[in-house]
């Protein structure tokens, strides 16, 4: 398009400037060769610049008219300098200033430019040299943006993850831990009951492998597809609860609304907030009874996860470590809310409120 361009506008520049060379094969080959250089000015920049400021020089000492072969040097320029060759780029402008405007005079076309026209030239290399360089100001600030942006994605996509595997860990982990105490003091006198906690030792751990095992593989999918085996949801829940009455845990549970076709992200951070208060409950409150009400309607889903024994000096929110930041960073995720602390009768209480139609993460806990 530049060089179909600068040909025509050659041709009609030499009608109307008879007191130059004609214009000839040779000038139109220079046109040409200025033009089909632009192809390579984003790999080489700077030595397209050069060569288009070289055929430029070249076609005028022949003495061919003026014309648009300078919108090869204005093309260049620009290029140049949103490329980051800013140094070369402003040092050929300047020679351009110093040399271009006495061509006519030293080949003897024109007499010697006058300071209208010099102070004329000097304005429109100003106001391109001006243009260009809000250009590049405006392109590096959008780059900036665009590398925080990456780096803020990235810093979520590994607190995400931490996440996950808090939550897929901490819970069975949990359970072992219980289940290894109880196996150590039933050992010499109740062995049998010793033999249960070590089968639940070892179902957990497997639990646990099984859980790591599918986040890790969610992690090293390179594709952009859905992971193809089904998230942790609600409709997990009754595992959960059984693993938790092994380890001693009595906990009932209270259901109401439908849970079928919730949002993938509300239903796993649903699960996620349950499994991780009820792996508080027994990881500092031991053997107690709780309880757990999930409510959904068609704005909302509720939780209430309530431990209704308390040990003295147990889930005061010392020690929890992550555990409750995460369900509350789950929930605000969502738009929602995750509210923790003592009960007015005793024990502790978690309570949660996710919306269904709030902003859903969708690639929360899809590895996406």
């Amino acid at each position: 398009m530049v060089g179909a361009i600068e040909i025509v506008g050659t041709y009609f520049a030499g009608q109307n400037q008879p007191d130059h060379r004609v214009l000839d094969a040779v000038a139109f080959a220079l046109v040409a060769a200025s033009a089909v250089a632009l192809v390579f000015r984003r790999q080489y920049p700077s030595w397209v610049l050069i060569f288009a400021n070289g055929i430029t020089l070249l076609y005028l000492l022949l003495g061919y008219p003026k014309g648009p072969i300078f919108l090869t040097m204005i093309i260049a320029f620009f290029t140049a300098v949103m490329q980051g060759r800013r140094l070369i780029a402003w040092a050929i402008l300047a020679i351009e200033f110093m040399l271009f405007p006495w061509l006519p005079h030293f080949l003897g076309n024109e007499p010697a430019p006058t300071s209208i026209r010099i102070f004329g030239l000097a304005g429109w290399l100003l106001v391109l040299a001006t243009v260009t360089e809000i250009a590049y100001i405006r392109q590096q600030r959008i780059m900036r943006t665009r590398e925080e942006e990456t780096r803020r994605r990235a810093s979520e996509e590994r607190l995400r993850i931490a996440r996950e595997l808090h939550d897929v860990l901490g819970h069975n982990i949990s359970l072992i831990s219980v289940q290894a105490g109880v196996a150590l003091h039933l050992m010499d006198k109740q062995p049998e009951q010793a033999r249960v906690a070590l089968s639940v030792i070892k179902d957990a751990s497997k639990d646990a492998l099984r859980e790591l095992r599918s986040v890790l593989d969610v992690l090293r999918q390179v594709n952009e597809e859905p992971p193809r085996a089904p998230s942790a949801g609600l409709a997990s829940l009754s595992d959960l609860v059984s693993r938790a009455s092994e380890a001693g845990l009595q906990v009932h549970t209270e259901i109401s609304g439908d849970l079928k076709g919730l949002p993938a992200s509300v239903d796993l951070a649903a699960f996620r907030i349950v499994q991780e208060a009820l792996t508080n409950i027994m990881r500092h409150s031991g053997q107690t009874t709780s309880s757990v009400q999930v409510a959904c309607n068609e704005q909302e889903l509720t939780l209430r996860i309530d431990n209704e024994v308390r040990r003295e000096g147990s889930l005061d929110g010392v020690g929890f470590g992550q555990g409750i930041l995460g369900m509350q960073e789950r929930a605000t995720a969502l738009g929602g809310v995750v509210e923790a602390g003592p009960r007015p009768e005793g024990g502790f209480r978690v309570f949660a409120r996710l919306p269904l139609d709030g902003d859903p993460l969708a690639t929360l806990g899809t590895g996406k």
